[in-house]
Parts: structure tokens; sequence; C-alpha cells
């Protein structure tokens, strides 16, 4: 190989590009020609200078980097070479629409295989109903191969290519896949790159003596470097095991930050990026569209350092969608950082994850609904919640994990409120400890002697259903109206949208006793779906009030995008912001500028929002759910746990 890890770096580009090209025609086997050769080419004179110079800024001390690059672009033009014609097809979309996922009509969902139907078979079943829904994008679950009992509900992986048996097949993912493509929705599925399960091949080889797998892992032969790595990392499941290492039965010891069967790749290492970014383009080229990036914050390690959130975890997720952009060019990535929500945005980024769970409005629509005070939650959309072009977040009530109290303490403060203090107050009203409280959730990592834990629990469950109270209804389509207005991709978890209970039993199976989040992971609910169009019952007012939303929310120009604007209603009790229509030129009807006012009542009693509060919006506006005008002269009043959408149009 020539000399080309020295000079400028257009210098390097043009070595390093003469001699990846040259080494594309030394392999015949690969068969990249025509047009295909041709749109590989033009995609790594785009973005391979990117790649180049994060691939040097994480492995360039190295004296193999060169190569280790090289090959890496050799297996991107393999996957390339072998992606079929119908996700060409998709790629070449979704360029040409880029924003395609900041639509108005994106509604997301999420379940367990096999909890919610069974096996993947059974999954493509439910597809008409996915449809009467309104899906556009599916989240499965981890559903790959993973160890039981020790899976951690499927995140401790043992094989990226191989589908649990128990859930069916790769070519059944493949042909699910391709089956929701052709009805408009999109396959999500977890990466699970910060960790593999203990019985992968790579780690039974490594603990077999295997240096080159011995190098996969970050694995000592005593205390010394664990001791010292220790020091400033902080414990994640200290119940599970202390520290960050766990001991082999020779004596070493391996990183596991979260369960000890789950050990830590070592990404300081190119061959575990290469051998991660070939599973990453495999699953893409079965049709998965989104890939959920898992504990993103954990994924670089650095001595001295709490070994989170590290510039070198942003550069790997940049390199990481280098790769995509090369040989899948349509992937997006969804970061999973459950971090300080300054930390939380710094994942979100076109180069980087192009979306983003919403875990702060999460925490704190559930903070307003137990203190009826809408302020916290007021203060995080006007602060934290806009992001940079091309991005959105996936706002949610509510997902398979537990609720943690993720606000800033700073921003708690500046109203007067104790972050530790009112943590503990959330914990106990969530966990029914409370005096008044409706909540029945089940506390996660209890800890009676701090009051510090977190809270597991349906939607339904947690917003006082199992009582049967009519307050319960209005409090859960309340929830679900912040994360449907707020901007981005509105996430269900399926069986939420027809008021699914706790599931009480959970500890009667096999390894999930010990695990309260399986309370809030039921098995279908399928009587409640059988009574969805019943609006008599719970189950059918609470699907009727979704679906409701839901349309409104499609036919609705302003609710596409991201953008929110703050909207001060000065009453503690009434959330309210604004989505105006000129984000979106396409969608705006001509000569016309539009904004719609969100007010959302936290209180348990009816509120006002004054006419001087309103003024500046003028004398009338439109209620997008009824078609009628409402004057707003006098100011406006809001029933008990209620909210209005409000389309205010301005000369």
């Amino acid at each position: 190989m020539p000399d080309i890890a020295s000079g400028d770096q257009e210098t390097r580009n043009r070595a390093l590009r003469a001699s990846v090209l040259q080494a594309l025609d030394g392999e015949p086997e690969l068969g990249l020609s025509g047009p295909d050769r041709e749109e590989f080419e033009r995609r790594f004179d785009r973005h391979f200078p990117d790649l180049e110079q994060l691939f040097n800024s994480l492995y360039g001390s190295r004296g193999d980097w060169v190569e280790q690059l090289t090959a890496l672009i050799l297996e991107c033009a393999r996957s390339w070479e072998q992606r079929p014609a119908e996700l060409k097809a998709l790629d070449a979309r979704r360029e040409a629409e880029p924003d395609w996922f900041q639509s108005r009509e994106m509604l997301g969902a999420v379940c367990y295989v096999d909890r919610y139907a069974g096996n993947l078979d059974a999954v493509r079943e439910r597809i008409p109903y996915f449809e009467e829904l309104g899906l556009t994008y599916l989240h499965l679950m981890p559903l790959f191969l993973a160890p039981e009992p020790n899976s951690d509900g499927g995140y401790a992986v043992s094989s990226y290519r191989e589908v649990n048996p128990r859930l069916g097949t790769m070519e059944q993912l493949r042909d699910l896949a391709a089956e929701l493509r052709e009805h408009g929705i999109s396959l999500v599925v977890d990466f699970i790159f910060n960790h593999t399960s203990n019985e992968h091949e790579w780690a039974k080889r490594a603990v077999a003596g295997e240096a080159e797998f011995e190098d996969y892992y970050w694995i000592f032969p005593d205390r010394t470097m664990p001791d010292a790595y220790e020091r400033t990392v902080r414990e994640i499941f200290p119940d599970d095991h202390p520290g960050s290492f766990v001991q082999l039965a020779d004596g070493r010891w391996v990183w596991a930050t979260f369960h000890t069967f789950q050990w830590d790749l070592n990404y300081s290492n190119p061959a575990v990026f290469r051998a991660m970014a070939a599973e990453m383009l495999f699953l893409a080229n079965q049709g998965v569209e989104i890939l959920r990036m898992d504990a993103v914050a954990f994924i670089w390690k650095q001595l001295g350092t709490a070994c989170e959130s590290l510039p070198q975890a942003h550069e790997l997720l940049r390199a990481f969608n280098a790769v995509c952009r090369l040989a899948a060019p349509s992937l997006l990535f969804k970061s999973e950082a459950i971090v300080h929500p300054d930390e939380v945005v710094q994942y979100i980024d076109p180069a980087e994850c192009q979306l983003s769970y919403n875990p702060l409005e999460m925490a704190l629509t559930w903070e307003a609904l137990a203190t009826r005070d809408a302020r916290l939650l007021s203060q995080a959309l006007e602060r934290r919640h806009n992001l940079p072009s091309g991005t959105a977040w996936v706002n949610y009530v509510r997902s398979h994990d537990d609720i943690g109290w993720t606000f800033a303490d700073e921003d708690a403060a500046e109203l007067g409120i104790n972050g530790f203090d009112h943590r503990r107050f959330l914990n106990a009203f969530y966990v029914n400890r409370f005096p008044g409280s409706f909540a029945r959730g089940v506390a996660f990592q209890d800890n009676p002697r701090t009051g510090d834990c977190r809270i597991s629990g349906t939607t339904a469950s947690l917003c006082g259903l199992e009582d049967g109270s009519p307050e319960a209804i209005r409090r859960i389509l309340l929830v679900h109206s912040v994360a449907m207005s707020t901007g981005g991709i509105p996430l269900l978890y399926l069986g939420d949208e027809v008021g699914q209970l706790n599931d009480y039993s959970y500890g009667q199976e096999p390894g999930h006793e010990a695990d309260s989040r399986w309370v809030h992971r039921p098995h279908l609910p399928a009587e409640r779906y059988e009574h969805r169009n019943d609006p008599s019952t719970p189950e059918g007012a609470v699907y009727a009030g979704m679906r409701k939303m839901l349309e409104v929310r499609r036919r609705t120009p302003e609710f596409a995008g991201n953008r929110l604007v703050d909207f001060q209603t000065h009453n503690p009790h009434v959330l309210g912001y604004q989505r105006p229509g000129d984000q979106r030129p396409g969608d705006q009807r001509p000569g016309e500028a539009s904004v719609v006012v969100v007010l959302a009542n936290f209180g348990d009693s009816p509120q006002h929002v004054e006419a001087a509060t309103l003024s500046g919006l003028g004398g009338t506006a439109v209620d997008l759910f009824t078609g009628a005008r409402v004057p707003l002269s006098g100011g406006l009043t809001l029933e008990p746990q209620s909210f209005a959408w409000l389309r205010v149009e301005k000369p």
C-alpha cells in the first residue's frame, strides 16, 4: 500500500481514494460495476472526507489505521453491492425527500414481538390494524438471539444476525420489513452497540484466550486497571454488581457497565468499529430503516473520566453515520441517552443521530400531572425543545423502560423547587405512597431509606384507570395530547391506545421476578382491543380520543416539523405553546399565515386564561377538533384535564 498516512488531508484523501478504487478493481468477485459502481463512487467522493477525518481522529495514533480504513471502505462496497434493489430505490426516495420523518402524518408505535403478537408472522397479521391506527413507524423491541434468563429483555445480544428462534427467523424479519414498507411503515429495531452478551461468539473466543477477540473487550489480568477506571466511573446497577467490572472464571476482569453478562466493547480497537459497522449494514440490508442506538453515552472509555458522553462517543456516531451514507444511505439513527438534558441534545445532529427520544418532555409531563402545575414542563419546552434542522424528537408518554426524573436541578431551582425533595415526592406519588394519589405505579430499584426509585406502570394505571374514574380517561388523553402536538414523531406503546393496565402477574414469569418494569410490558390486551370501537367502555373512550387527535394532527399543516414557540398562559395549571405554520412553506395555504396555539389544563378544576393573555392572538380562533370559531376577547376557560388546539390566522 502506498504511503498515504502522511501529508495534508487533501493529499491523503486523493491518495486513499485512488488506493480504495484500485482495491475495488482488484476484487472482481465483488461485482460492483455499472450504475451501482458510479453511485458508490459518487457517495464515496461526498462522504469519504468526513469518514477519513473521523477515523484518523479516533485511530490515527495506530500504525495500521489506513489499512483498517481501507478494509472498512471495501466492506461498505460489498454491502452496497448486496443491497436489494428495492432498498436502493428507497435510498433514492429518501434522498429526494430528506425531511420525510418531519411529516405531520408520522406516527410511531413500539412493542415486544412475543408479548404483543407472539412471533414475527403474527406481527404481520396485525398490519391491517396498524393501518387503521395510522402507523408509519414500528419499533420492535430487542428480538435478536439472547441467552435466557440473562437476556436483560433482549439487550444482551448473542448474535446480531440471528433472530430469537421463539420469535422467528431473519428471513421472516426481512419479509416483515418488506410488507411494512409496502404499507408505508418503517421498521425500527434496537442496535445494542455498547456491549454484547457474554455468550456472543466474540466473547466466547475472548474467554478462550484468542488475542484478536480479547481486544474486542476491556479485559485485564488483575485489579490494577479496573481500580484505576472505577475511581471516576459511576455504578449503574450496583444491585447487580459493584463497580464496572466482573471477574472471569480464570481470574481476569472484564468491563460490564450494566449487567454481569453484558460486556462492553472496546472501540479503541478499530477492528471493533469495523465489526459493528458490518452488523449495522447487515441489518440495513434486511430492510431496517431506523436503528435505536442504545446507551450512546457509554461507548468510549478514557482513564480519569466518567467514561460517559466523551467527545469520541460523538465521533464514533458520526463515523458510523458516514459508513451508512456510503452503503445504506436511507438508514437513520435514533439516540437513547438518559442523561442530563444538556447532554441529550448533544447527540442530535443530522450527522450523528437524526432522531432522539425526548426523555425530559416525557418526565415533566408526568410531573405536571402529579403536581397539577405545568411550569417546569413549560420551561423545558421554551428552553430545550427546538432542535437543529434535519432532526426531530421522538415524543412519548412512556416507553418499555422506567420513568426517571431527568429534569435539571438548576432549572427546578429557578421555580423554587428543590430537585432532591421533588423527586422523592414524585416517586411517592406514582407508587401511591402519597395521600390522594390516583397513580398505581410500581417502584423500580426502590431504596426505602433514601426514597430514591424510578417508576414502572402503564399509562392507564399511572393515570388512575384502575379505579375506573372518568378523570383517568381525561388524564390519559391529556398526556398524549402533549406528545402529539409538540412536534416530531409521537410514539405510542402499543396497548396504551386502549387503556391497558398493569400486569401484576409479571413476577410469575422466569427471569422477570426481580424487574418491576415487566409490570408495564403486558401481553396483548385482546379483550380491550375488541371493545375499542365501543365508546361507552373505557378502552373505547381512550381509543376514540386518540384516533380523533391523530386525525386532527394529520390534517393540520402547523404540526409538521419540530419548531415550537413559547406561549405563557400566566396560569400555573395551564400549559401553553405555539406551533407556527410558516416553518414548512409547502404546506401553507397561499397568501395565509397561521399558528396553532395549544392549551392544556393539568388542573383538577376549570382554569381560565385571561383575555389580556390572549389579546395578541386576535379576536377569534378556530377549534381544530370541532371547527367552531372560538371568541378570545373574554378569555378562555378550560375544563379539568382538558386541552384545546386553536388555529389563529394572521394577515
